[in-house]
């Protein structure tokens, strides 16, 4: 029976010119942010300019985490504690936790069949709770029609963040992700597009909120070093009011980055051909639904995500364990416990979610996998070959003659 024997948690190495800007910080010893020679400009504003530039947005920030990032964001717009702050009801646990890190309420919206933000069920909650922001989560790489969201959100008044978490690099109708909103908040954690272990970004062209976002990470009033930053004078006004809450990326994990930022484009390739090779792997098995990509999204396939629909819990888990026991590490988001990373809106109670039945039927069908750089386009076919044959075995798919079956798209 056929095996794969990769590691899915297995990045690429950083570059040689990230690890000998790297062992240079490390040699001086001029780590924190603000910690510099005569002459010298930090490595953290140096990325921050190049960040900005890579995006076209106006301003940057390099943070501690994504987490920051968002919860910086919320805290930037002047979110209060008890505020309802809208997100995507299939996200990670970090997005709501940004929300609630500020005393804010999080209310979750719908997710569609095709994993993105339900417009319609986002209106209806808008509306119900009186909510002004809306903290999106492009989960998983999936891009919901940002036209038609943004002119939702004009028309309610809502300001839009970005969870970029998982679409640095992408664009929908060629706008970077992370560009349509207020502000965009990014994560360099060792999975997403860029690895420094932990870090993030945070962009926006609205100068206050950089500068309520800058003196936030902890500038000591030394704003003026920054690169990607407004005008002096727009912090003069609001150096006394912003608290400091520490969190701006130090010298050494920006080091890590900046060589990195020149990979992007061609990482996005190298992970659309993976994915692309698992979605010809898994094309029309039975019992098995695709997530189809809209024509206006460039896409980074990091990840991959299929549903199950339709079926009962027992045989995913039966699918999940036979996966695991030929090398492929399957993730599970309708399992009733959350295992790893896979919680959902329902297992956050402090957030008192209210129950979403289109999210739950979702959810309990769907299985997620990481897609590392280090997978070769043979090794894609292999997991695919593993993945299609179990579904056969132990799915609703396991009689392919069935025309009353769903198959994939």
């Amino acid at each position: 029976m056929e095996r794969f024997t990769g590691s899915f948690t297995q990045q690429e190495p950083i570059p040689e010119a990230g690890i000998a800007a790297a062992m240079a910080v490390l040699q001086h010893g001029r780590l924190h942010r603000y910690n510099t020679a005569p002459g010298e400009v930090a490595e953290t504003a140096l990325l921050e300019e190049e960040f900005a530039a890579l995006t076209g947005a106006r301003y940057c920030l390099a943070v501690a985490s994504g987490g920051y990032a968002m919860a910086t964001a919320l805290r930037a717009l002047q979110v209060q504690p008890g505020q309802p702050v809208l997100s995507n009801a299939f996200t990670l646990a970090p997005v709501p936790g940004a929300i609630a890190s500020v005393g804010a309420r999080p209310v979750f919206v719908e997710v569609t069949e095709d994993l993105t933000i339900d417009l319609d069920h986002l209106a209806q909650q808008a509306k119900a709770s009186g909510a002004s922001v809306l903290l999106l989560s492009h989960m998983r790489g999936h891009v919901c029609d940002m036209d038609t969201l943004m002119a939702a959100g004009d028309a309610m008044g809502i300001k839009v963040v970005e969870d970029c978490a998982h679409t640095m690099g992408a664009t929908w109708r060629g706008v970077p992700s992370g560009r349509h909103g207020v502000i965009g908040c990014y994560s360099t954690q060792t999975y997403k597009h860029m690895n420094s272990g932990e870090g993030g970004f945070l962009v926006t062209d609205d100068a206050e909120l950089a500068a309520r976002a800058i003196l936030l990470s902890g500038s000591y009033m030394l704003y003026a070093r920054h690169r990607a930053a407004p005008p002096a004078e727009v912090f003069e006004r609001l150096r006394l009011q912003v608290p400091n809450i520490s969190g701006r990326m130090d010298n050494l994990r920006a080091a890590i980055l900046r060589p990195q930022l020149a990979t992007l484009a061609d990482r996005r390739a190298r992970w659309g051909m993976l994915y692309r090779g698992m979605e010809a792997g898994l094309a029309h098995t039975p019992g098995l639904r695709l997530i189809p990509r809209p024509a206006h999204e460039d896409y980074v396939g990091s990840s991959f995500q299929f549903i199950l629909p339709g079926w009962e819990p027992a045989r995913v888990t039966s699918m999940v364990t036979r996966c695991a026991a030929r090398g492929v590490e399957l993730k599970w988001f309708g399992a009733a416990d959350p295992v790893a990373f896979t919680s959902r809106y329902a297992h956050w109670t402090y957030a008192n979610p209210t129950p979403l039945p289109q999210t739950d039927r979702v959810l309990a069908g769907l299985i997620d996998m990481r897609l590392p750089l280090t997978f070769s386009p043979d090794d894609v076919a292999v997991i695919a070959r593993i993945i299609r044959a179990e579904v056969l075995v132990t799915g609703q798919g396991e009689h392919p003659d069935r025309a009353d079956l769903p198959t994939s798209q």
